[in-house]
């Protein structure tokens, strides 16, 4: 089978190339690929790894074989899969603990963005808690997980304040996503805010942690930012208004279920409810363009690779967000 592979010969560090194809385990579907996504820190992991290696946290696609213990979905289901590896291929071994059913006809350009990204927004605001009423900030606000993170606030009952170093050309996208105002740093609002889903880390961070009122939680999903945290005296001191702040963390894989929300999630984009975050698409024989696009941070949001598309027909397509 064909797959993109990690190659430290090449400047991208990554290659497609020609693999062994999967054999699933007894509680393990196989998976046709029709469509994968990357962003930048699946780029930047996968550059770590040994060659031959194949990375890919998130993919959508078809079973062509079903669980040998008889869980899970049947021979021709469309699902999404998460893993952290092995999903830049055209096929797939996924645990049956880890797919969501996709709705039948469904765009998987776009549903292949939702596991990572769109699970990790649904978790973070699980976390803060009750959102209806409340102010939430997003920061890198016009990422995978921001985007979808600005719109589950915001269905969730939130003003949302999106937060991006590119509030300009973004602004009006953001807010038609869902956001009530749009700054280019935590700094630059006025207010207060009770939840923080904090994607670049370093000082936006910092100052978003400084924003939260009394009981108030920042969840740190991400690292981009090209400086560490750095808190400066006294920040972490409680007041009357400021008591019982937190920062939290959490990963994914936990074993916490996740097929009904990865389905639950498909399902709210497959009835345009929720906006993938798709900012570059095409065939993996231009797959290259995307990884620069990533590494240098001029892409906006998902990569979404379509695994059938062939050379021939391998010219991209971009949304506003590229």
């Amino acid at each position: 089978m064909r797959a993109l592979m990690v190659d430290h010969t090449r400047g991208t560090a990554l290659r497609v190339g020609e693999a062994e194809p999967p054999r699933p385990g007894p509680s393990q579907v196989l998976v046709k690929v029709d469509a994968f996504s990357l962003n930048y820190g699946e780029i930047v992991t996968a550059r770590e790894l040994p060659d031959g290696a194949i990375p890919g946290w998130e993919a959508a696609g078809h079973v062509v074989e079903a669980a040998r213990d008889g869980s899970g979905p049947s021979v021709g289901t469309p699902v999404i899969t998460l893993d952290e590896a092995n999903g830049w291929a055209e096929y797939r071994v996924a645990d049956t603990a880890m797919i969501g059913v996709v709705p039948r006809g469904a765009d998987l350009g776009g549903m292949s963005t939702i596991p990572v990204a769109a699970n990790s927004a649904l978790r973070a605001l699980r976390r803060i808690g009750p959102i209806l009423g409340r102010t939430v900030m997003v920061t890198g606000a016009t990422g995978g997980v921001g985007r979808y993170a600005v719109q589950l606030a915001r269905m969730g009952g939130a003003t949302v304040v999106a937060v991006t170093g590119s509030a300009g050309p973004y602004a009006d996208e953001l807010r038609s996503l869902g956001a009530a105002e749009v700054v280019s740093r935590p700094t630059e609002y006025a207010g207060s805010v009770h939840g923080v889903v904090e994607c670049v880390g370093g000082a936006f961070l910092v100052e978003a942690f400084d924003l939260l009122e009394r009981d108030g939680v920042l969840v740190a999903l991400g690292h981009v930012a090209p400086e560490p945290e750095s808190f400066p005296p006294g920040a972490l001191i409680a007041g009357p208004a400021r008591h019982n702040r937190s920062i939290v963390t959490f990963h994914q894989l936990d074993g916490a279920p996740l097929p009904p929300d990865l389905s639950w999630l498909s399902e709210r984009v497959a009835m345009g409810a929720l906006t993938p975050s798709v900012a570059w698409r095409g065939s993996w024989h231009r797959v290259d363009e995307a990884i620069d696009r990533l590494l240098t941070r001029t892409l906006h949001g998902k990569a979404v690779v379509e695994v059938g598309r062939t050379e021939a027909d391998g010219s991209i397509r971009t949304t506003a967000a590229a």
